[in-house]
């Protein structure tokens, strides 16, 4: 699968632009700040209906309008495929594929699959738990629409019960409906809890591969899913923790305090980790999710890189790129210096500046 072209309308610092994509690597250089992240927000928008930012559609469309439009044409398996996506500052977006309007955003999902690395991700390891939750979520959401459901269920039921909770405060009689709650939370959580799981052994097994070369064969590595609760006991936890919830006002039970732990060669790098050696955890991770991908869907991610390079030294950088392979690439950048010097191929660059882009190749 390959993006083929990009329109935005009123997108942020964009009025109006059009930009076609080369299938192989293409550049997006240029000055902080002049709206290149934007370029890949957008694409991402397009794939997951969120921002990776997490920003609201509001927050997206250009401060003086009420709505935005992205158009994106993508070709998969010899077919061209049209996402419209219209976003509203008062309304939920509006998504069409090939002018067929959509009724919920898992019909989207699975259409468009990418890979997003940021600076940020390479501290997903040293972070707190949630950071390591919201990269299982981001990945699962694309290629499991029934994961994407049960998260989202699950999402507004702890969000309710956390009110519920808040309103036995003033009215003592409310906790009887807690078991109601309770109930459907288990039900969702369960299946989240069971698919986390799976997916911590699949990427644990892809990893160990990319890990050792990285690292000369020094170090092996091993990711663990540590679940809140065992699907098991759920039930049990979420009595035994009523009267802690209530006092907490909050739910202190489930797959929302999930974590996953990063084991090289025994050793929990969350905590006695080097910044290099997480760092290299980080970025085999994110090569493990395009392979994980490819093997899901049986079709090549695209891969968005937003200004990661930068970050990288020397070592990873040619490994990054080296292993990039057959995969529709966007990377973001400031300059072309280290492109250049390490006689690596690029196929379309483009220099953005103050919300303008101009193609150069």
């Amino acid at each position: 699968m390959i993006i083929k072209s990009l329109e935005l309308v009123d997108y942020r610092n964009y009025k109006e632009l059009s930009i076609e994509f080369d299938p192989g690597t293409n550049i997006l250089y240029g000055d902080n700040a002049q709206g290149k992240t934007n370029i890949l927000e957008a694409i991402y928008l397009c794939a997951t209906t969120k921002s990776h930012k997490g920003s609201k559609d509001r927050e997206i469309i250009n401060f003086d309008k009420d709505e935005a439009h992205i158009r994106v044409i993508i070709e998969k398996e010899d077919n061209e495929k049209r996402i419209d996506m219209h976003l509203r500052s008062s309304k939920t977006k509006g998504i069409a594929i090939d002018g067929q309007k959509i009724k919920k955003a898992a019909d989207l999902l699975g259409l468009i699959n990418v890979v997003f690395f940021s600076p940020e991700d390479l501290n997903i390891i040293k972070n707190g738990p949630g950071e390591r939750r919201r990269f299982a979520d981001m990945e699962l959401c694309q290629l499991d629409s029934f994961y994407l459901y049960n998260l989202n269920n699950y999402n507004k039921i702890i969000n309710q019960r956390n009110k519920l909770l808040k309103d036995i405060y003033f009215n003592p009689d409310l906790r009887e409906t807690l078991n109601i709650w309770d109930s459907q939370l288990i039900s969702y959580g369960s299946k989240i809890i069971e698919r986390r799981r799976s997916f911590a052994g699949q990427i644990s097994e892809i990893i160990k591969d990319y890990h050792s070369k990285l690292s000369g064969g020094r170090e092996d590595i091993e990711i663990k899913y540590e679940p809140n609760v065992s699907i098991e006991e759920y039930a049990s936890k979420m009595r035994e923790a009523q009267n802690r919830d209530v006092s907490a006002k909050m739910t202190t039970t489930g797959p929302h305090r999930d974590d996953f732990s990063f084991l090289v060669n025994g050793i929990d790098i969350r905590k006695y980790g080097s910044q290099g050696q997480q760092r290299t955890a980080a970025l085999s991770l994110k090569l493990s999710e395009i392979e994980l991908v490819k093997k899901i869907t049986k079709d090549t991610p695209v891969l968005l890189l937003d200004d990661v390079l930068s970050e990288l030294d020397s070592n990873r950088q040619n490994y990054l790129l080296d292993s990039i392979g057959d995969v529709q690439t966007v990377i973001t950048c400031t300059g072309l210096d280290d492109f250049v010097n390490d006689n690596f191929k690029i196929d379309k660059t483009f220099k953005v500046t103050e919300g303008e882009v101009v193609c150069q190749s």
